[in-house]
């Protein structure tokens, strides 16, 4: 199971791309988004996240509830809020949307062209381009390829009740992370539906589609939609009309 299975590696952040073979299995990426963030830390972003503070005091009151941590990249046409919290160790892609409320906690990469909607939460990820995180949504140890798309209250879950670290499971195999933390592993183009929740160590294959409103967890393979079949019952109301 390698990375290139799920994604190819965008050139609009190809500066980290020594930190993510593309052979390896792509939860072994995730140990390195800090390393690649601290590594790029000497390069241009921490003068341009000054410029930008700089011009954004001149848009805006310091009164608004903003706040960015150090070692940050914002890239250009990054479209931002009223009210957002950027922590430490983040770069964010040319072009990308941040709305109301969105939460981007350390050690997150993000693609140019992507979209983190309000009141969304992100920790340790890397996502790549043109991904829409729409609304309502928790993204914890998760990797995003490229044209992926959660729907609102999509959770992307990374740890285990017992907290003991993570296996991957395809088919009736079963193996072992290492890693106490991972959440999803989503190809390009794959899809998760309103207020459906992934399962630590979910794998989501290019392409493929987790249904509204359904727990999933192992491996989907590409091509493919997760649906959980349900039947609604509609019986005639039989008890009197209330006041209220």
């Amino acid at each position: 199971m390698h990375a290139n299975n799920f994604f190819d590696f965008p050139e609009s952040i190809k500066q980290f791309s020594y930190f993510f073979p593309i052979n390896d299995a792509p939860w072994t990426w995730l140990p390195n988004i800090e390393k690649a963030l601290l590594g790029y830390q000497n390069f241009v972003h921490l003068k341009m996240k000054n410029i930008f503070l700089k011009n954004f005091e001149k848009l805006f009151s310091r009164s608004m509830a903003v706040a960015i941590g150090e070692n940050v990249h914002i890239g250009k046409n990054v479209r931002l809020p009223v009210t957002y919290t950027i922590e430490d160790n983040v770069y964010v892609g040319d072009g990308t949307e941040i709305r109301s409320g969105a939460l981007i906690r350390k050690n997150v990469i993000i693609g140019e062209h992507c979209v983190i909607g309000n009141a969304c939460e992100i920790k340790n990820s890397l996502i790549m381009d043109h991904v829409q995180i729409a609304h309502f949504n928790y993204v914890g140890d998760s990797i995003l390829g490229s044209h992926s798309h959660l729907a609102a209250g999509a959770i992307l879950s990374n740890l285990r009740f017992d907290q003991q670290p993570i296996r991957i499971k395809i088919g009736s195999e079963k193996i072992s992370t290492g890693l106490k933390k991972l959440g999803t592993i989503l190809g390009e183009y794959a899809q998760v539906g309103c207020n459906s929740v992934l399962l630590p160590g979910t794998l989501v294959g290019k392409n493929s589609i987790v249904s509204t409103g359904m727990t999933f967890g192992g491996f989907l393979e590409a091509n493919r939609i997760a649906y959980a079949e349900t039947k609604t019952l509609i019986v005639e109301q039989k008890r009197k009309n209330i006041k209220v």
